[in-house]
């Protein structure tokens, strides 16, 4: 099982504030601020912002892709919203996916810096 994961960005703060509202929605506070780092989570770190200054800006089809465990479709559906109100854009509108493990509902959303991240929940029992 993965344990976290980081993302690299440009701009560690500003990347920091758009993050706050949209883990938000999911549950996840932030829990370390370090010098180039910031772990999100909701009993450790999971999610990690890793500052990398250098770093070109992302690509669009770079295939780099995290999805976030969400409790519900409400927050789903508040994970996208508050992405889009922090500058981010959708990459998928929050919905049932097709083709997947049945009651899949997921939001697709690309941060300020282009990042690919999904949020999704099983909106009905699994067997």
């Amino acid at each position: 099982m993965i344990d976290h994961v980081s993302i690299g960005v440009r701009n560690l703060d500003v990347c920091a504030r758009f993050y706050e509202p949209v883990l938000a929605a999911l549950g996840y506070g932030r829990l370390v601020s370090r010098p180039g780092a910031i772990g999100f989570g909701k009993k450790y770190p999971e999610f990690w912002l890793n500052q990398r200054r250098a770093m070109p800006a992302t690509e669009l089809d770079n295939g780099a892709h995290v999805c976030l465990r969400a409790s519900s479709v409400e927050a789903v559906q508040a994970f996208h919203t508050a992405a889009l109100a922090g500058g981010g854009e959708s990459d998928g509108a929050p919905g049932p996916r097709s083709g997947h493990i049945g009651g899949y509902y997921a939001a697709f959303i690309r941060d300020i810096e282009g990042n690919k991240i999904e949020a999704a929940t099983f909106a009905s029992p699994q067997p």
